[in-house]
């Protein structure tokens, strides 16, 4: 193995909490954990190393940028960025996050965004049997309660559901974002935030405390009946194949959409921010830089997608990888 990759590797590692010096071990019935994989598995993964997820290459004034459509969740097989990837981020001078969750100060603003935005809402207080509910599923899934508790009742629901993945070898610890942000560290290059933590926190945990409950209690429901399971598996599906189609499609098959406040938390969680994301982008092509923006695969779709933001803003965009009908 190169000293590039074992420095990447490294970073990978130490950036997703991945246990590096040996074997996570779980419970028979506690869902796999992400441990340190064998020098085997790492030979393996990078010898079939593909491209996943659509690419695109952006240009304007006569210079390229990338934007590129992630997953929260991944799989060891999926650590090494195939050979397109691979070529644009050796191209890039910047990878550009939604948050680079890499960065200690990152981390400790969300902290402070959560913590704020509890303060101007109030908490959140469930009803006992939705609290038991939510206690199961902590339990279920082998969490630890305590540190959970110090996270709102909505974040304790997302963080299971990216969680109950890991029952289909599906770990946020190989989230493409932990992946992209290796590749860089590991290169020496600069990795930066395309929003703020307050706006993401706002977007994953804002709204009405009905609202917020209405979200908690549709996320157990998921979680309870295996569909958020069967969701995320389908969802990871399309994105290993850039399958547009299938993405453009999701709010048809997630059945998180039933109701005006889902389809308004969608909108919020996705829609409502492209415009932000988008001009962040332009601004960092803008200063001279060639960047590889890596953004969750479900805002390249919908009436605000990415792409025709960035058309909008004079940005040609061509498609290197996506699926064929």
């Amino acid at each position: 193995m190169t000293t590039p990759t074992r420095r990447w590797l490294a970073g990978l590692c130490l950036l997703a909490g991945l246990a590096c010096t040996g074997t996570a071990q779980a419970e028979p019935d506690c869902p796999p954990v992400a441990g340190a994989p064998s020098p085997d598995a790492l030979a393996a993964a990078a010898r079939t190393a593909s491209d996943r997820g659509p690419l695109w290459r952006i240009e304007r004034d006569g210079r390229s940028s990338w934007l590129y459509g992630t997953l929260h969740v991944g799989r060891l097989a999926w650590a090494f960025p195939g050979p397109n990837v691979s070529a644009a981020l050796r191209r890039a001078q910047v990878l550009a996050l939604e948050l680079d969750l890499t960065n200690p100060e990152v981390q400790q603003q969300i902290v402070k965004a959560g913590a704020q935005l509890q303060a101007a809402q109030g908490p959140l207080v469930l009803p006992a049997p939705t609290a038991r509910r939510l206690a199961r599923q902590i339990a279920l899934a082998c969490l630890d309660a305590a540190p959970m508790a110090n996270q709102s009742p909505v974040m304790q629901a997302v963080t299971l559901m990216l969680l109950s993945a890991r029952r289909d070898d599906l770990d946020p610890a190989y989230a493409q974002e932990f992946v992209l942000a290796g590749f860089m560290h590991a290169t020496g290059k600069p990795v930066v935030s395309l929003e703020t933590a307050a706006a993401q926190m706002a977007a994953l945990a804002g709204g009405s405390l009905q609202d917020q409950l209405a979200l908690v209690e549709q996320s157990l429901d998921q979680l309870d009946s295996g569909q958020g399971r069967a969701v995320l598996h389908r969802l990871a599906l399309a994105w290993e194949r850039a399958d547009l189609a299938a993405l453009a499609s999701y709010e048809d098959w997630c059945e998180c959409a039933r109701d005006e406040a889902e389809r308004a938390f969608s909108k919020r969680l996705n829609d409502d921010r492209n415009p932000g994301l988008a001009d962040a982008i332009a601004r960092l092509h803008n200063g001279g830089q060639s960047v590889f923006a890596a953004v969750g695969a479900l805002h390249m779709t919908g009436p605000q997608a990415l792409p025709a933001l960035l058309r909008a803003r004079g940005f040609k965009l061509e498609a290197l990888r996506w699926a064929r009908p």
